[in-house]
């Protein structure tokens, strides 16, 4: 039987939330950290631990059929690669930092100035974008050290937290774009191959959705159900169930994270009564 091959980065961040995500879905992996290539135990599928600027090349190539990767290489080394997913972890920012004695109006500041940058072909396309010329100094390691040893004016690099930038006496003075982790697809995947994907992706999207929403049950009286349920719209509707207490009911739904703390305020305020909220393991539409 065919087996999808997926690169995931070899260490850092990325790899763990990579890993957290596959173990998630259900795909059952035994790795140790010094293989370069496991197989799953329960799923048609093969992960190969690469290092993320390799990764770009190793879907061109179809070496991998897919990878979970930053969109910040793609964008770098991998424009033509597509991706399928965005997966909602490892956010980061792709930014400018001057150091702070420093005033910073607009890209134009930077004409004729010393950038570092791990990120050349970003960099370029973005000045060249703005009509910007400026001289880039390609550093494979930290780059946040160079304005402090006089080898740039500038860096662009990627951004987290911003800590290491102020531990390096840098600010952040732009933003390039946001990237965050994506499944991407070779462009040389075999049809059989795009059918495991497909599954693997169906789970992957559960799993996100379940991330961004909690369960929540909850004790209302009867004449209150209306207003209630005005405020709980659930997947389709609110689950209604009568409790053994006369005139009272028990509902069920769900609400997105990024309006949770707002429609509690609101259903406390309309009667809602021994709010229970669970996490949620998946969510299969």
């Amino acid at each position: 039987m065919s087996k999808l091959k997926i690169a995931v980065q070899k260490s850092g961040r990325l790899y763990n939330d990579s890993m957290n995500i596959l173990r998630d879905v259900g795909v059952s992996i035994d790795n140790a950290r010094d293989q370069l290539k496991v197989t799953a135990k329960n799923f048609p599928l093969e992960v190969y631990y690469l290092r993320n600027g390799d990764i770009p090349q190793y879907l061109n190539d179809g070496i991998v059929d897919a990878a979970i990767i930053g969109e910040n290489v793609l964008v770098e080394k991998g424009n033509s690669i597509p991706f399928i997913e965005k997966l909602g972890f490892s956010s980061c920012k792709v930014s400018i930092a001057v150091p702070k004695s420093k005033n910073y109006n607009s890209i134009q500041d930077l004409e004729g100035k010393r950038i570092a940058t791990t990120y050349p072909n970003t960099v370029r396309q973005y000045l060249n974008k703005n009509q910007v010329n400026a001289n880039l100094h390609v550093i494979n390691g930290s780059v946040e050290i160079t304005p402090n040893i006089g080898l740039a004016d500038a860096i662009v690099d990627i951004v987290s937290s911003g800590s290491t930038l102020f531990k390096n006496g840098l600010k952040e003075a732009e933003v390039l774009f946001t990237s965050e982790a994506v499944l991407a697809v070779s462009p040389l995947i075999p049809s059989d191959k795009k059918t495991i994907l497909d599954k693997l992706q169906f789970r992957i999207q559960s799993v996100i959705r379940a991330r961004q929403n909690k369960y929540v049950l909850l004790n209302v009286r009867n004449d209150k159900l209306d207003q209630i349920t005005s405020i709980l719209p659930g997947i389709n509707s609110p689950t209604i169930m009568p409790l053994a207490r006369k005139g009272w009911s028990s509902l069920h739904s769900v609400i997105n994270e990024i309006e949770f703390w707002a429609v509690i305020d609101e259903l406390k305020e309309n009667g809602a009564e021994g709010i229970l909220v669970c996490p949620i393991e998946n969510m299969v539409l």
